[in-house]
């Protein structure tokens, strides 16, 4: 059997994100093997995700993302706010954000699409799981796209660019696509997401006009 060395568990934490005592654990009942071993780890983090699929998520972010005349926002829950502060699972909602601005906003082709990770966002997702411990959703998802003017982002309390607990797209079709439009876009959303706030209901929401 392949000797288990420090620098054999660091190849395969930085190749999963696994914890350290679950890579040795692995890289043990996989001999050494490294792709055995990240094998054991998806079937270990599969039956994880599986004993917290019937827990509550409630808590989670939303994200957005937009390109010319398009954006879109995603929800993805877990079970507690602390999840929320967590780095990995901020930048697994921003990446979804982006994988739905180009697939459109059902959640079987979101789930099924690749990231840069190789895994599918349903498999980083089970990943996830697996790591930080708590049952996380995808919950819902919404693409926007104007023929001619823009589509304004606005996410309230955001915890960096895009980011946060409320977001809002305000679709304005618009002749043109300038700054007094943009604008009134995010203005709109600012007044959406605070009406949302103050109703005590900190869902996404989302808005279409023409101007």
């Amino acid at each position: 059997m392949a000797e288990i060395t420090a620098a054999l568990v660091k190849e395969l934490r930085e190749k999963t994100g696994a914890g350290m005592m679950d890579c040795k654990k692995a890289l043990n009942e996989a001999q050494g093997d490294i792709e055995a071993a990240i094998d054991w780890l998806r079937t270990k983090g599969l039956a994880a995700a599986a004993k917290k699929s019937g827990r509550v998520a409630a808590e989670g972010l939303v994200a957005v993302a937009s390109a010319d005349k398009t954006a879109a926002m995603v929800e993805v829950n877990a079970e507690t706010d602390f999840v929320a502060r967590n780095e990995a699972f901020q930048n697994f909602v921003e990446s979804v954000a982006k994988v739905a601005l180009k697939v459109g906003d059902d959640l079987e082709a979101i789930k099924a699409a690749t990231l840069d990770t190789g895994r599918t966002v349903a498999d980083e997702l089970t990943h996830l799981i697996a790591t930080i411990g708590e049952n996380m959703t995808l919950r819902r998802a919404r693409v926007f796209t104007v023929p001619s003017g823009v589509v304004a982002t606005y996410v309230h309390g955001a915890l960096r660019p895009g980011l946060g607990k409320i977001g809002v797209l305000a679709a304005i079709e618009a002749p043109t696509a300038d700054e007094a439009i943009e604008q009134l876009g995010r203005q709109i959303g600012m007044h959406v997401a605070a009406t949302r706030f103050r109703a005590g209901r900190e869902q996404p929401e989302s808005g279409r006009s023409r101007a």
